[in-house]
């Protein structure tokens, strides 16, 4: 598994420095997931998003101005899960060095996150349970993938991918930016789709079982 994505990284990521490995392809996927779990945020558990912080502090803003769709308290509990999830991931980069390694344990603890997520929505908790175990997750994976630094690939932002894009002229770095927010938008999109047509843990579940593929492609690396 390991040499293939590796093959496939130098293909489709030619301007990543080689070191990071398997790790571009690896998250690609990660960046499809951000979208679905942030589809399911905003769609169904009251217009917050989990990993986007730009826009949950916007949002906030907005609901303390008056909005009425909007919830200030949804917005608070994101962001603080969001917090206390990338101090956690600032904890595990200091315990781990090894890269792949460090990638596999994000991966595998935001799948067991994603798991109870889902246990919450069909079990009809409070939309508070979901909504801070989604943060907790996205905020432990923004820590480590910072901590990566693979270029162009931060998995939940795309403002400045999308900036590089316009900005740059076409070159080794094009592949990687393209693919960063096809993969958002893919993951927005199914995710939207399953949420809107089947509901939240429905919705969740591709996210899961991508989760749980891409720490088992990891784990050969990680033994390394």
């Amino acid at each position: 598994m390991e040499p293939t994505l590796g093959r496939a990284a130098a293909r489709l990521f030619p301007g990543t420095p080689g070191h990071h490995g398997v790790l571009p392809p690896l998250l690609v996927v990660l960046t499809f997931v951000t979208g679905v779990v942030d589809a399911v945020s905003y769609l169904g558990l009251g217009r917050v998003f989990v990993a986007n912080m730009t826009g949950n502090v916007v949002f906030l803003g907005f609901a303390l101005a008056g909005d009425h769709a909007l919830s200030a308290v949804a917005s608070v509990a994101a962001g603080a899960a969001f917090f206390a999830g990338a101090a956690a991931g600032g904890r595990l980069v200091l315990r781990v060095a090894h890269p792949v390694r460090l990638f596999t344990l994000l991966v595998a603890a935001h799948a067991v996150l994603v798991a109870a997520a889902i246990g919450a929505c069909a079990a009809g908790t409070s939309r508070y349970v979901p909504i801070a175990l989604l943060a907790l997750g996205m905020g432990l994976q923004n820590a480590v993938v910072r901590k990566l630094a693979v270029p162009d690939l931060t998995t939940t932002v795309l403002t400045l991918t999308v900036t590089g894009l316009a900005a740059d002229r076409p070159g080794p770095a094009t592949p990687r930016r393209v693919l960063s927010v096809a993969a958002m938008f893919a993951g927005a999109l199914t995710g939207g789709l399953l949420q809107i047509r089947c509901g939240n843990a429905v919705a969740l579940a591709p996210a899961l079982l991508l989760l749980a593929a891409v720490a088992l492609a990891a784990v050969p690396g990680s033994r390394e």
